[in-house]
C-alpha cells in the first residue's frame, strides 16, 4: 500500500487520522451502548460522546443551540430532511446546476409529488453562480434557496455570504450543502446568514461514513418527514417537536458520532486554514503540471481563487473512464471518473456527451511526491 496514490478525496477522505481509529475503536469496545435510554454509567458516558460532539459542531459552524444540531446519515440524508420538511404545493425553491444528485434529486420529486415550482441557476464560464441571478428569480412564493458551497466537480466555492444576504433581507430561507466544504472552509452560521447547513462526516470532516447532519437556525422549523423511536418520553403519540428529536430518529450511529468528534478535534488542532493552504498549494502544483501536458483539457480552473482541492481535466480523444482505469491499473493511483453524481454542471461543461470528466481531490495526507507522480502519471498516458 506504500506505493498506493489516493486522489479521490472527493469522495471520501482516505486515510482518516490515526486518532480516528482508535478512538473510534477504544470508545466503541468500552462503551458501545444505547445513548439516553438507561441511567446506568455506561449509558451516560456514551450519551456524553454523542452531546460533546453536538456542541462541537456548533461551535464548528458557530451556531448558538447544540439542541439544534440534528445527526443525520451523511448530507444527503441531511437534505432530504430539509427539503421534504420545508416545501410543500405552491411553493417556489431556487437552486443551480452546480448541485449534487442529493439535492437535484429531492426537488426533481418535489416537482413532480408536490408541484414545487423549481429554478436551476447556471454558473459562468469559471464555475460560480451569480448572487444576482439568483435574487432575479426571487418570487412571492418563493420559500428557499439552496446551493453547494462548494462544487464537487470543479472545486469552485460560491458566494454563500452575499447569496446569504439577500435571501435574509427577502425572507427566503438558505440551505447549503456542505459535503466538500464542511473541513476545509469556515462556515459561519451568522456571518454567512445560513439558515440550514447540511453536512457529511467522511469527507473533508475526517470521520468515517454513515454520519452527517445539519444544524437549523433559531426560528426554521422543518416539517416531521418521519417518526420513531426518540428514547425520552415514550407515552407520547406523535414524534417530539423539539430539537434534536424533531429531525432524529432511532438509535444514533453512536461509532459515527464518536469518529467525527475525533475527526474534528483533529482539524480543530491544525486549523481549518492552515489545512486548507497545505491541500491549494498542492493544487497547484497539480494545476500547472497538467497545463504543460499537451492534450489535457482543464475545466473552470483560470485561477484557484475560491476554489477547494478538487479539479476536473480530460484527456483530448480519451474517455475518462479508461483514462481512470490506467492511472488505476498502470499507475496505482486511485480518481474518480464519470458524471460524479453532478449531471446538469457537466451537461453546462459539455463533458456528459463524452462521459464525463477525471477527478483528483487532494486531502491532509497527500504530499508533493503523490503530485508528482499525478503530473508524470498522466504525462505518459497522454501521450
Amino acid at each position: 500500500m506504500s506505493s498506493f496514490v489516493f486522489l479521490d478525496n472527493g469522495a471520501t477522505s482516505f486515510p482518516k487520522p490515526e486518532e480516528v481509529y482508535v478512538f473510534m475503536d477504544h470508545f466503541y469496545r468500552r462503551a458501545g451502548v444505547n445513548p439516553g435510554r438507561s441511567g446506568y454509567d455506561l449509558c451516560l458516558e456514551a450519551g456524553e460522546v454523542v452531546e460533546k460532539t453536538r456542541k462541537q459542531m456548533t461551535r464548528f459552524f458557530n451556531g448558538t443551540d447544540p439542541d439544534r444540531l440534528c445527526f443525520g446519515a451523511n448530507s444527503t440524508d441531511a437534505l432530504n430532511l430539509a427539503l421534504w420538511g420545508l416545501l410543500g404545493e405552491g411553493d417556489h425553491a431556487i437552486s443551480t446546476l452546480i448541485e449534487h444528485n442529493s439535492v437535484l434529486r429531492p426537488l426533481y420529486h418535489l416537482a413532480r409529488d408536490r408541484k414545487v415550482d423549481v429554478d436551476f441557476v447556471p454558473v459562468d464560464a469559471r464555475g460560480f453562480v451569480s448572487p444576482d441571478e439568483i435574487e432575479k428569480r426571487f418570487k412571492p412564493t418563493t420559500r428557499l434557496v439552496v446551493v453547494n458551497h462548494a462544487s464537487n466537480v470543479i472545486g469552485t466555492v460560491q458566494p454563500i455570504r452575499e447569496i446569504g444576504r439577500r435571501c435574509r433581507a427577502h425572507g427566503i430561507l438558505f440551505i447549503i450543502d456542505a459535503s466538500q466544504s464542511a473541513g476545509k472552509l469556515p462556515i459561519d452560521m451568522e456571518a454567512d446568514f445560513l439558515d440550514v447547513v447540511c453536512f457529511t462526516g467522511h469527507k473533508s470532516l475526517l470521520g468515517p461514513m454513515g454520519i452527517g447532519g445539519l444544524y437549523v437556525r433559531e426560528g426554521v422549523e422543518i416539517r416531521h418527514t418521519r417518526a420513531g423511536g426518540t428514547g425520552v418520553r415514550s407515552a407520547q403519540k406523535f414524534h417530539l417537536d423539539e430539537y434534536p428529536y424533531r429531525l432524529e430518529y432511532g438509535t444514533p450511529n453512536l461509532p459515527g458520532i464518536a469518529g467525527l468528534h475525533a475527526g474534528v478535534k483533529w482539524i480543530e488542532e491544525r486549523g481549518v486554514e492552515a489545512l486548507h493552504h497545505q491541500e491549494m498549494a498542492l493544487t497547484e502544483k497539480l494545476v500547472a503540471g497538467l497545463k504543460d501536458i499537451p492534450r489535457v483539457v482543464l475545466y473552470c480552473l483560470e485561477s484557484l481563487e475560491n476554489h477547494i482541492s478538487v479539479i476536473c481535466f480530460n484527456i483530448e480523444g480519451m474517455d475518462a473512464a479508461d483514462v481512470g482505469t490506467m492511472l488505476d491499473v498502470d499507475h496505482n493511483i486511485a480518481c474518480r471518473t464519470g458524471l460524479h453524481c453532478a449531471p446538469r454542471i457537466h451537461e453546462q461543461l459539455g463533458t456528459d456527451k463524452i462521459h464525463g470528466a477525471v477527478r483528483f481531490g487532494i486531502g491532509p495526507f497527500n504530499t508533493e511526491e503523490h503530485i508528482d507522480r499525478a503530473i508524470r502519471a498522466v504525462r505518459e498516458i497522454a501521450k
